[in-house]
């Protein structure tokens, strides 16, 4: 899953959890387990409304009391960490009793414990930290090993004689089968954030196949940039980013947006606001979709067209004003690329557009990119894609039709989605993108979608229960 806004207010968030008695660390013996049971296997499942094709009675939850409100919970899948328990697993953060956090893994499956790690102390937070900034986990994978990667953001080095430097920490874990209690972290790694990041304006990634340290502006996609190989624990900061591009030379007016939106293992994917490309390699001139205008008359000059709306899985999601048609406009036109290639997979028109702004600067999405587990499907909010027959899905509204925004996506083209509309509450929606119009269905207010649609032939559930507490919910598929 992803890994967004990662500060730390330790004593805020620990001193309520500590007074609520509601610490779930891992304790020594392994039988102390506030969202689990004494052997260590989870909850019995909650009441939860969920799709027909989930069986809401059956699974298992975990609750994470810690969390404040607002928060992006701290949970990640990891695909094929625990072989012997299903293939797959579910990794949250508890927090320590004496102050910390600590990693707990359980086989998606049955909800065991695989492993936890030992207590592991974040830097410490800024004097401008807020409440429902908080550490995150991520499962990575690379060059065939898997990892665990917690991270959280603050100082290192401050004391009465030094103001401390700001940086990102990583602490890197075996996601393998292995030690089973107190596992510590193979290395740590500090980020040095040479802007400030300012609250939760910094983001954490592996949406091209390489970690990603962004930091420098809120949104999905903040300026400044860093790489980091878990293996060798390198760390590669890219700068200013225009300046791994060579269309970018003496071009500072087209090129004063740009970042580093992700990293692939052949290098760095660069988004201009207008224009992409990958340095050395290919820009967005030569990718140009059928039915997307060759260039974008930006202030007083032309620029290039294009921009990355988003990246998952390998693959991003890239939108282009429309060429012009019958002395107008044509609408805006998407497509799904490779990230290291930048080899066109898919495109269609759709009316949905969501181009930077002046205040925006590219880094802001409205929707996030997700894909079904195989990679065949697509989607970012109303626009969709079966990448197998090459065939996109617009889910925008015309004016009576409302707009659906999709959540999360099956194997088998099943998609969950929200109806964008004027109600207070959210009315859940099922679509199939295997047909030209995603033949969408309403399930109605209330129901849950899940944020990942298989795992171990689950769905993973994510939200928060009567208490206002995260649930953690894994509901079989009937």
């Amino acid at each position: 899953m992803r890994a967004t806004k990662v500060t730390v207010a330790l004593g805020a968030v620990l001193t309520a959890a500590l007074l609520a008695g509601c610490s779930n660390a891992p304790s020594p013996n392994d039988t102390s387990r506030p969202g689990g049971t004494a052997s260590g296997d989870a909850k019995a499942p909650a009441k939860l409304a969920v799709p027909p094709a989930y069986d809401g009675a059956k699974g298992w939850d975990e609750s994470l009391p810690w969390v404040p409100e607002h928060a992006d919970p701290p949970v990640a899948v990891l695909p094929g960490a625990g072989a012997g328990a299903g293939g797959e697993a579910v990794a949250v953060l508890t927090v320590g009793e004496a102050g910390g956090f600590a990693v707990r893994t359980r086989a998606a499956d049955t909800g065991k414990v695989l492993w936890t790690s030992a207590v592991w102390n974040p830097p410490l937070p800024l004097e401008y930290a807020e409440k429902k900034d908080i550490p995150t986990v991520l499962g990575v994978e690379q060059d065939g090993r898997k990892f665990v990667v917690v991270s959280a953001h603050g100082k290192v080095g401050k004391d009465d004689l030094h103001a401390g430097t700001e940086v990102v920490r990583l602490a890197v874990f075996d996601a393998a089968d292995g030690q089973a209690t107190g596992r510590k972290p193979l290395r740590e790694i500090d980020v040095p954030v040479e802007v400030k990041a300012d609250n939760d304006g910094w983001r954490v990634s592996a949406d091209g196949g390489r970690v990603l340290v962004a930091y420098g502006d809120h949104g999905r996609y903040p300026r400044w940039g860093t790489t980091v190989d878990l293996i060798s624990g390198k760390v590669t900061p890219y700068g200013l980013s225009a300046g791994l591009l060579k269309q970018c030379e003496g071009k500072s007016l087209e090129c004063g947006w740009s970042r580093v939106v992700a990293v692939s293992p052949k290098g760095p994917l660069v988004g201009l606001g207008h224009g992409f490309g990958a340095p050395g390699a290919w820009f967005s001139d030569s990718v140009l979709p059928q039915g997307a205008a060759p260039t974008y008359s930006f202030g007083f000059s032309d620029s290039w067209n294009g921009d990355v709306y988003g990246v998952a899985g390998g693959r991003f999601l890239a939108q282009w004003h429309g060429a012009e048609k019958n002395g107008s406009q044509g609408p805006a036109v998407w497509s799904v690329h490779e990230v290291g290639s930048g080899a066109p997979l898919a495109r269609m028109e759709c009316a949905y557009d969501d181009f930077p702004t002046v205040t925006s600067q590219g880094n802001s999405r409205a929707y996030q990119v997700v894909t079904s587990p195989s990679g065949r499907f697509l989607a970012a909010g109303p626009v969709a894609f079966d990448l197998e027959r090459k065939q996109g899905v617009c889910l925008q509204g015309d004016g009576n039709r409302k707009t659906i925004a999709v959540g999360a996506i099956a194997d088998d083209g099943v998609a969950y989605g929200t109806v964008i509309g004027d109600r207070s509450d959210q009315v859940a929606a099922l679509l199939d993108l295997k047909t030209a119009t995603g033949d969408a269905k309403v399930l109605g207010p209330g129901v849950e979608i899940p944020q990942h649609t298989s795992v171990a032939r689950s769905g993973l559930f994510v939200t928060r229960d009567q208490n206002q507490n995260v649930l953690v919910a894994l509901r079989p598929l009937r």
